[in-house]
C-alpha cells in the first residue's frame, strides 16, 4: 500500500499548480495548460473519482491491476485501493493495512509539507520539473494532450511522467510514471464527479468500524 500511495501522490502532484517561474527548457504552452488544469480543480469544493492502477515491467508486460476510489472535500480525503485504506479528517491521517490487521494514526504537521491528495489537487506548488507538450493522441472520441514531465532531481526513483489531459475539458484522464527500475505505473481516472455531497463519516475515524484491528496511535 505504501508503494501504491507513493506513486499515486506523484501522479496527483501534476494535477496541482504549475511552476510560477519558467525554468530550463520547459514549454510555456505546457505551463499554460497545467495552469488551466489547476484552476479547474481549484474551483471544485469536492471531488470523487474511480482509480485504476496497472503496473507493468520494462517490457510492457502487466504485473498487476488494482482498482479503488478517491474522495476529496476541503482538507479531507479518503483513498481506498483494494483492501487498503487511507483517510484524513484534516487533522490526522489514518492508514489501514488489512493484511497486517492494524491502523496507524499520525498527526498532520503543516511544517512537514506533507503531500496529501487534497493538497496536491489544489495548492501544491511544484518547481522541480521540466515539462513539454507531446503530440496529441486520440482515445476513442476524446482528444488527449500529453504533457511529459522530467524531474530535475536525478536521485528520485522515477525519471519521467506522462500526463494525459482531455483537451476539451482540461481534466486529467490518465498518467504514466516511469521508474528507473523499469517498473511503469499507469493510472486511469474514471467516473469523475465534482461538487457532490459527501458524508463527514467518510473522513472520520470510528474504532467500531475496525473490529479486532490494532490501533497504533503515533500522534
Amino acid at each position: 500500500m505504501k508503494k501504491v500511495l507513493f506513486a499515486l501522490l506523484i501522479f496527483f502532484s501534476y494535477a496541482a499548480d504549475a511552476q510560477s517561474n519558467y525554468i530550463g527548457e520547459s514549454d510555456p504552452n505546457a505551463r499554460a495548460l497545467l495552469k488551466k488544469v489547476s484552476a479547474k480543480y481549484k474551483a471544485y469544493h469536492s471531488i470523487s473519482t474511480g482509480i485504476t492502477l496497472q503496473v507493468e515491467d520494462s517490457k510492457g508486460q502487466k504485473l498487476s491491476t488494482q482498482k479503488g476510489n478517491l474522495s476529496l472535500k476541503g482538507n479531507k480525503y479518503r483513498l481506498a485501493m483494494n483492501e487498503d485504506l487511507s483517510f484524513s479528517d484534516g487533522k490526522s491521517i489514518y492508514n489501514y493495512d488489512k493484511a497486517a490487521g492494524e491502523i496507524q494514526i499520525t498527526r498532520i504537521n503543516p511544517k512537514d509539507n506533507l503531500l496529501t491528495p487534497q493538497k496536491l489537487f489544489t495548492n501544491f506548488y511544484d518547481k522541480d520539473y521540466l515539462y513539454r507538450l507531446s503530440d496529441v493522441v486520440k482515445s476513442g472520441n476524446i482528444t488527449l494532450q500529453p504533457v511529459e514531465l522530467t524531474p530535475l532531481d536525478k536521485t528520485l526513483p522515477f525519471f519521467k511522467v506522462i500526463l494525459n489531459i482531455n483537451k476539451s475539458t482540461n481534466q486529467i484522464v490518465s498518467a504514466q510514471i516511469f521508474e528507473k527500475s523499469g517498473t511503469r505505473y499507469l493510472y486511469s481516472l474514471n467516473g469523475f464527479r465534482a461538487n457532490s455531497s459527501m458524508s463527514e463519516n467518510l473522513f472520520t475515524f470510528n474504532k467500531s468500524d475496525f473490529p479486532g484491528v490494532e490501533v497504533i496511535d503515533l500522534r
